[in-house]
């Protein structure tokens, strides 16, 4: 199948951001889809794919994408997004997916689903319930489908590894729920990569739901001892409790881990649910060495530490730029959008300005009032937002399209011209945030720090005008700061332009 075109849906995600390179260097030809066209080109491979723009949820663009395929790669979920309730959201999808196969004639797909049994005494949590509908759904098309079930996938960003490294650096105890003794079988992501491209290349995998896991079997509490010891770091102490709810537990990790509340409530949640392999013909089918979850944690730390990560799991997010953040249409059209704006002309080099400003965030944090980006950082993980937890998940790299930065999301970046975020925090409306470099004359440069608002009612309209005083203050001082640590001369302090 190496001349066929291969689609890839969650192109830019988690697993799919790291397949399709893989995919690439044997020699198939890829269609990587995803909500933003963008984003996908900002990626490292990006220019070696077919990009096409695709929305699980607009069937049209989803048949567009599937044509001339031959196959398709289904690595899509929403427990990270806001909106209808998650199982919904997937059974959507999963129909919509059936559509454009048999549109496409596609002979393939491959599902990337979750391990469990559904017991009388255990029913499968929600979550889990929903990635065996999914499974199910495709198996109603023409497409022969192949699903590979996998429980926790262990490797650097991803969502099972965060939430059990972020807990385990940050806390020496832990009160847990009494499923924290459930026995898992966890597999490493280069494992999970070789099982997708194997059964691609396989077709004795097609029509074939297939159990997948590493060679361990272990409970949740042995996982935590073994991550301590692997990380050089004292064993953390487990104290399992009955009274102690899912849902209470995904709040507490919300607010000690970057990992988003939506995302926690459903991992936690599957806790109670066993998950082990109980079909091993994966094996032989596509047989390949599995790491233990020992080596598994240790090649995720070197990359961790190393800053190269491929992907994270916060790379799932949308870098579509918002309709109203571009419309320009006359004041008496009607609604209400607020924009306000700094900017200060610098006499200096702007590659060392750009360079300040492709730094911010994360570690470095805003170059002033940081106490003041903590607090809404809390408050927004009180909230059930991203918070300030996620900094710059790809460290002191420039930042790329799609990239998440703090409680935002990189839309365009632009070397030497724009930086625009896309905010994700909990607000009563939307909010976008730009820094934009403008040449006037050689080593002279305006730079100009922008927010754009588009309320929710009057708690949007409210809230704006609060803010606005700690606007007034941060992009001056921001601006200023800027200039300061890129060198250069300001010709006059920064001033409002809007």
């Amino acid at each position: 199948m190496a001349d066929d075109r291969i689609l890839v849906l969650g192109s830019t995600g988690y697993v799919g951001g790291r397949l399709v390179p893989r995919l690439l260097a044997r020699g198939h030809a890829v269609r990587a889809a995803g909500r933003s066209v963008e984003k996908i080109r900002a990626r490292s491979w990006g220019d070696k794919v077919e990009a096409v723009q695709a929305e699980m949820h607009d069937p049209e663009s989803l048949k567009r994408a599937a044509e001339g395929c031959s196959a398709a790669f289904y690595l899509v979920h929403s427990m990270a997004r806001p909106g209808r309730d998650f199982a919904e959201q997937e059974r959507d999808a999963a129909y919509n997916m059936v559509e454009a196969a048999k549109h496409a004639r596609l002979k393939r797909i491959i599902y990337l689903g979750g391990l469990g049994e559904d017991r009388e005494d255990r029913p499968l949590s929600k979550h889990l319930r929903s990635r065996a509908e999914v499974g199910r759904i495709l198996a109603l098309g023409p497409a022969k489908v192949t699903t590979l079930r996998a429980a926790q996938i262990i490797g650097s960003g991803s969502s099972s590894f965060e939430l059990v490294r972020y807990l385990a650096d940050r806390l020496p105890f832990m009160i847990t729920p009494a499923w924290v003794r459930t026995k898992t079988q966890p597999i490493s992501i280069r494992n999970v990569l070789g099982y997708l491209t194997g059964c691609l290349e396989n077709e004795a995998t097609a029509g074939l739901t297939l159990d997948i896991g590493g060679p361990d079997v272990l409970s949740y509490e042995e996982l935590f001892h073994l991550y301590s010891e692997v990380a050089g770091i004292p064993r953390r102490r487990l104290l399992p409790l009955p009274f102690v709810t899912p849902r209470l537990s995904s709040f507490w990790v919300s607010l000690i881990t970057p990992v988003p509340m939506s995302l926690s409530r459903a991992l936690i949640g599957g806790l109670r649910n066993e998950v082990i392999c109980r079909d091993n013909r994966i094996r032989e089918l596509v047989p390949q060495e599995l790491l233990s979850c020992r080596e598994a944690i240790r090649r995720a730390l070197e990359k961790t530490e190393q800053q190269a990560v491929e992907t994270c799991l916060f790379d799932v997010g949308s870098a579509c730029m918002p309709e109203w953040a571009s419309a320009d249409d006359p004041h008496y059209a009607g609604g209400t959008r607020f924009e306000m704006g700094y900017r200060a002309r610098l006499q200096g080099d702007p590659d060392k300005v750009w360079e300040q400003v492709a730094r911010i965030g994360g570690e470095h944090g805003w170059y002033f009032g940081d106490p003041l980006w903590r607090l809404r950082g809390l408050i927004d993980r009180l909230l059930a937002g991203p918070g300030m937890n996620r900094g710059r998940p790809r460290g002191d790299n420039p930042p790329r399209v799609g990239d998440a930065l703090d409680f935002w999301r990189v839309v365009a970046s632009d070397k030497g011209r724009r930086l625009l975020l896309l905010a994700e925090m909990r607000l009563p409306g939307e909010a976008m945030l730009e820094f934009r470099m403008d040449s006037r004359w050689d080593n002279a440069v305006d730079l100009s720090m922008t927010a754009k608002f588009l309320p929710r009612g009057l708690t949007g309209i409210l809230y704006w005008y609060a803010m606005y005083p700690f606007h007034v203050v941060l992009f001056k001082n921001i601006i200023e700061n800027i200039s300061d640590l890129a060198g250069t001369t300001l010709y006059e302090p920064a001033h409002r332009v809007r």
